[in-house]
């Protein structure tokens, strides 16, 4: 320990010189003979008559002043050396054990072959924990998923083996960085060999000898496993869909099984799946049939495929899967509204119909016979192609759909009326001279941000051939954007060639050209792909077609899928009328599954949390239902989502020692089996290990020394009162 100052040390004179003059001062000599009249101090009155005379040092003699002033020169000294605000470096040395963590694969595969000959291997390894630490090791026990080791005297027969995946890269990357920086030497890893998530073990990096403990059975069992589903996650109310069930068998080679499709307890269908001859090689093991169903119901629903059990497997938990499918009741709905046939219609319906979500109707108003839109149908988007036109065929239909506030694509043409088409957009005007038109390429606006668009990609629209576009000037209206500039040959004008409008009632877009279907002939020519100019047409139909959410509640979950074991978590937000985020208001949420069921919730959201977590719901589709009231208004939100079975520890439980072994010769470690903790415990404590010494260099300041205070304090009060008690003031 020794001082370190912030200024120059000669600085300590100066304080010395301080604390002496201010003693010098208060307990100078003071020759002469006491006044008549005069109390003397206790001293005098009891050693010396009244008239007597003698020198005293400040009213008090020699002894007492020299005690006195020599109290108030420390006293006066440490507060003048504390304004130089000095500091006290110190170092301290920490003696570190070596460290070794035990890893526990605490997944349900390792507990595959049952519980008592993995309690017998708890043992072994309770054992081995409580040897290492008599031999002055410092042992701590880590498992799967947990963010801290267990407590010292933990017993590891109690491990609960639940956990439904294994991560093994992630466990030995989670013990290294919470030992970073410390003397963690070797760690041991108790496990199968088996994981299902995250990176291979063996891919890691590790700064630390791992060792691995095998566990579980390296043979491998009899058995028939789903090994996976494939099926659609979208299906449309009344199509039919497949779902495909891939099987593979171990032991049954030359013999069937069958697959079974379940909808809420009732049997769709059931297949007959054979397994060649163990002969025919590893294809032998595997086989696929595939189911066609309908979907008949609206929202998530629930499928189940099993295989039937056969005499003698190992396991039935790996017979079955379920599958999640979304029907949704109808596409969206876009009427593709022309005057006549054009090459554009066909262009613009292969473009809408690569979304699966999109129903395209296309209709034309002049032939033989005209096609006539039905009354009663309802459309989401309404694209118009040359419409209004000339001759005023299109104007009466196309009237109807806008007083019904429908979104609207304009696209101009040689037959669109300008003067009609200006008193029904809220896009842009053209004030077009005579009926000519102009021969105009697309620049992409870099200013439009309002699609997440590659300007380096959108390039090729200067190489695509020229739309017919009309001559005139165009002026924006308020709330407009463009999304592509005309050019005219190599010129850039200050005209819009597709713009949009999204703010007002009704959303509109205008592509002020026909030819598109030039446009993706020669992209194609190009570059063998039809995606640039297709995805910013996509992108512009999706903008103006999708419903605005208005609602005053939203509570949604964060995912549409969770796994079996985890939270399910939901989101909130509530407004006010002016869309003003609120708080604090007791929102109600009813989880209704599969049979019916109502589990009811409430919780209050608030600024700092506007979530709220459900533990342990049961596998299933969930419809939800949450509730409020604002302002004597009953709000309401609604939706659903899926919690997922995942049977991923029961798809293999065929330990992999190769692999332990592999992790083990990487890193400097050995492989030992379950019944070789003796030979760990030797090789652990036999191998020189030395204990860590740490220093650690401290700079504290001396004025936050608290008993430094005490101590000043105590001078002065002893200084004051013995002032007191021998009469000085």
């Amino acid at each position: 320990m020794n001082f370190v100052f912030q200024s120059s040390p000669w600085w300590i004179l100066v304080c010395l010189l301080v604390g002496a003059a201010y003693a010098f001062a208060l307990y100078q000599p003071r020759p002469g003979l006491a006044r008549p009249g005069v109390a003397l101090p206790r001293f005098v009155r009891s050693g010396q008559s009244g008239s007597g005379s003698g020198t005293t040092v400040g009213g008090f003699d020699k002894r007492t002043a020299y005690m006195l002033a020599a109290v108030r020169f420390v006293v006066v000294t440490l507060l003048c050396f504390l304004l130089l605000n000095p500091l006290i470096r110190s170092t301290r040395t920490l003696t570190e054990k070596p460290k070794v963590v035990l890893a526990v694969d605490n997944s349900e595969s390792v507990a595959a072959a049952g519980r008592p000959a993995l309690n017998q291997s708890l043992a072994g390894l309770q054992q081995l924990r409580d040897r290492l630490a008599e031999k002055g090791l410092d042992v701590s026990v880590r498992t799967l998923g947990d963010t801290a080791a267990l407590d010292a005297g933990a017993d590891l027969t109690q491990i609960p083996f639940t956990r439904r995946t294994t991560d093994l890269s992630g466990l030995l990357a989670a013990v290294r960085a919470d030992y970073e920086g410390r003397n963690l030497t070797d760690v041991v890893l108790v496990s199968d060999g088996i994981f299902n998530q995250g990176l291979s073990p063996t891919f890691g990096q590790y700064p630390f000898a791992v060792h691995t403990i095998g566990l579980g059975d390296t043979i491998p069992k009899r058995d028939i496993l789903l090994k996976g589903v494939v099926a659609n996650r979208i299906a449309y109310l009344g199509n039919q869909f497949p779902v495909q069930a891939e099987i593979v068998s171990n032991g049954f080679q030359g013999r069937s099984a069958t697959v079974v499709l379940r909808q809420g307890g009732r049997e769709l269908g059931r297949q007959l799946v054979n397994f060649t001859k163990a002969d025919a090689g590893p294809a032998s093991r595997f086989a696929q049939t595939t189911f066609q169903t309908t979907a008949t119901q609206k929202g998530v629903q629930h499928y189940e495929v099993e295989v039937l059990p056969q005499p003698g497997e190992f396991s039935t938990r790996n017979n079955r899967q379920d599958v999640y499918i979304d029907v949704i009741d109808g596409k969206e709905k876009v009427l593709l509204l022309a005057l006549a046939p054009h090459p554009d219609l066909k262009a613009i319906r292969s473009i809408l119909e690569k979304n699966q979500n999109y129903e395209v109707d296309i209709r034309m108003l002049t032939g033989t016979p005209p096609d006539a839109v039905p009354a009663d149908k309802a459309y989401d988007l309404i694209i118009l192609h040359q419409i209004p036109d000339n001759g005023g065929v299109g104007i009466a239909q196309m009237q109807k759909y806008l007083a019904k506030n429908t979104p609207v694509l304009f696209v101009l043409g040689n037959q669109s009326a300008i003067g009609a088409f200006n008193t029904s957009n809220p896009v842009v005007q053209i004030a077009q001279q005579t009926n000519q038109g102009d021969r105009v390429t697309g620049v992409f606006n870099p200013e439009f941000k309002q699609l997440n668009l590659d300007p380096a990609r959108l390039e090729i629209l200067t190489k695509l051939p020229p739309l017919l576009a009309p001559y005139g000037d165009f002026r924006l209206q308020p709330g407009s954007d463009v999304v592509l500039w005309q050019q005219v040959g190599s010129v850039r004008t200050t005209k819009p060639l597709l713009a949009l409008n999204v703010t007002g009632p009704r959303k509109t877009a205008v592509l002020a050209g026909e030819g598109l279907w030039q446009w993706r002939l020669e992209e194609y020519a190009l570059t063998d792909k039809q995606d640039v100019v297709d995805e910013l047409f996509q992108k512009v139909v999706q903008l103006i077609s999708v419903k605005e959410d208005r609602r005053k509640l939203r509570v949604y979950p964060i995912r549409n899928e969770f796994v079996a074991g985890e939270k399910v978590i939901f989101e909130t937000e509530l407004y006010n009328d002016i869309y003003e985020r609120l708080y604090d208001k007791l929102v109600r949420l009813d989880l209704t599954d599969e049979k019916g069921i109502v589990r009811t919730f409430t919780y209050t959201p608030t600024e700092a949390n506007s979530r709220f977590e459900i533990s342990r719901l049961p596998q299933g589709a969930y419809r939800f239902r949450a509730a409020v009231t604002v302002n004597n208004r009953a709000e309401q939100s609604s939706g659903q989502f899926v919690v997922r079975d995942l049977q991923l520890e029961a798809l293999n439980t065929t330990a992999d020692h190769g692999l332990l072994r592999q992790l083990s010769g990487q890193t400097g470690g050995q492989f030992y089996k379950a019944n070789a903790v003796d030979a760990l415990v030797k090789n652990l404590t036999e191998k020189p290990r030395p204990a860590r010494l740490t220093s650690t260099e401290e700079m504290n300041e001396l004025i936050n020394w608290r008993w430094l205070f005490f101590a000043v304090l105590a001078l002065a009060a002893i200084e004051w009162g013995a002032r007191k008690y021998f009469g000085g003031y």
